[in-house]
């Protein structure tokens, strides 16, 4: 029996949907960029629980830089809503910032040509406000082909139920619904690397 055998037989016994031959279950640092949207600094303390997302997408930064994963940070109207946070500002080093208006990060031209440019299959997605951007940006990513995670203790909305509003529906829509140590260790892949010595000391923190 191949794998992809053994996996539609578990699928149908665990009465979930048949995976998609092609599609790629887990997130590969090879094939993944990370989008960080619109954490800016009029924004962030408005949103639910402000301090622990900020937390989880300083770490998916550093762990997306110990690992080799593209990293693209967006801000919708600084002018009006500030800039990126310091400590993401630090932590996405030589990293792009796209200043945008549109909500669907895909939709403007800039970030458009910068991610195309990455030339990469997976993208995961952290930042705010979870119902809005977030899942604008996600669901043009798979209209455009994309296979799309969201973490989503590293995203945020002014309210709980806008917060979870937005997971129901991306799930419905077949993005992967993931945490920060989820995907961090999914790009990892192994102990006893480099990047999995170094990250270590910040996911206990």
């Amino acid at each position: 029996m191949t794998r992809t055998e053994t996996g539609n037989v578990l699928a149908k016994s665990l009465n979930l949907p048949l995976p998609t031959e092609g599609i790629q279950l887990l997130i590969r640092a090879s094939d993944s960029a990370l989008v960080v949207i619109d954490m800016q600094e009029r924004l962030v303390p408005a949103m639910q629980a402000p301090a622990r997302t900020l937390k989880n997408a300083k770490l998916l930064l550093q762990a997306a830089a110990a690992c080799d994963v593209p990293c693209i940070l967006t801000e919708q109207y600084p002018k009006g809503l500030g800039r990126t946070m310091p400590d993401l500002i630090a932590a996405a080093g030589s990293s792009p910032v796209i200043e945008k208006i549109h909500f669907s990060c895909l939709e403007e031209n800039a970030f458009h040509q910068t991610f195309t440019a990455l030339n990469r299959k997976q993208v995961v997605l952290a930042g705010m406000e979870a119902h809005i951007c977030v899942v604008q940006t996600a669901m043009s990513l798979v209209e455009a082909g994309h296979e799309v995670f969201v973490v989503t203790d590293a995203t945020a909305s002014r309210s709980h139920e806008s917060e979870q509003a937005s997971i129901t529906r991306l799930s419905a829509s077949g993005i992967g619904i993931v945490t920060t140590e989820m995907a961090v260790f999914e790009w990892l892949g192994r102990a006893n690397t480099d990047a999995f010595k170094s990250l270590l000391p910040l996911i206990k923190q």
